[in-house]
């Protein structure tokens, strides 16, 4: 695993990087025009002045960032229908929360989003591992397969070419409040048949989104740091010490 400088967050003892992000997506197309999203970004600057990378890409996404260059670094972006705010390699994870939240309470202003108009909200945990190697046979090794699948890998002559393990479930009857945590694997056939692995980032994805407009009562940031503690829990009571702490192990003895 390469080296972590001065990163002192609180997974960093079983991953390279880690990130905690929150999208808000809008049912409705949010304001695209030049005085408005410039004043959102302003707004955001003022809090965060180092956040002073401003940029366009395609289909309408604006971006402010800090430099990337950077063990830790914060941005925010606006696309057609969506709102998003990350902060990579934060101290705490709470440094990242007073950023998200700093968003949500800007954008009913700013952005003229409505309660009402909210189609999902979720918070997002990631986590990269940064490895030479094949990744889909790390996975096997580290975390196994399921026990209808467990004896193909033994199949004389077999590569494991693609393995990306995915879990989706709901925490509540109306399934309005769901969760996903899954790993995203970059090996490819080509890199196997070569025997080739460029040192490629593995990295573990768990989410927590919530469904539908606010309710009476409710503000985006309240809706928000309920999803937040929901990833707290089940990142901390499950996905360390099954997903990530046997990914580093794996790792750190090859």
């Amino acid at each position: 695993m390469k080296e972590r400088g001065s990163r002192q967050g609180p997974y960093h003892s079983f991953c390279d990087d880690y990130y905690v992000n929150m999208n808000l997506n809008t049912e409705m197309d949010l304001p695209q025009n030049r005085e408005t999203v410039l004043h959102f970004f302003e707004q955001v600057k003022k809090s965060y002045p180092t956040m002073r990378n401003f940029y366009g890409r395609e289909r309408g996404e604006f971006v402010l960032e800090e430099d990337k260059d950077q063990a830790h670094y914060r941005w925010t972006s606006v696309e057609t229908r969506r709102v998003s705010s990350g902060y990579v390699n934060p101290n705490t994870v709470e440094e990242a929360l007073k950023q998200h939240a700093h968003i949500l309470d800007l954008i009913p202003y700013a952005l003229s989003i409505s309660p009402l108009d909210c189609e999902s909200l979720n918070v997002m945990y990631g986590f990269d591992y940064t490895y030479r190697g094949n990744h889909n046979q790390l996975l096997v090794d580290a975390l196994g397969v399921q026990p209808a699948f467990e004896k193909i890998p033994e199949i004389p002559g077999a590569t494991v070419l693609a393995n990306e393990p995915s879990i989706q479930f709901a925490l509540d009857e109306d399934c309005r409040l769901q969760c996903r945590l899954s790993v995203e694997t970059r090996t490819t056939a080509y890199h196997v048949k070569t025997k080739e692995f460029p040192e490629e980032q593995l990295s573990v994805y768990f989410t927590a989104r919530r469904y539908g407009s606010l309710e009476t009562g409710e503000t985006f940031i309240s809706a928000m740091q309920k999803l937040a503690e929901t990833c707290r829990d089940v990142v901390d009571n499950y996905v360390v010490e099954n997903v990530l702490r046997p990914l580093q192990q794996a790792i750190a003895i090859r």
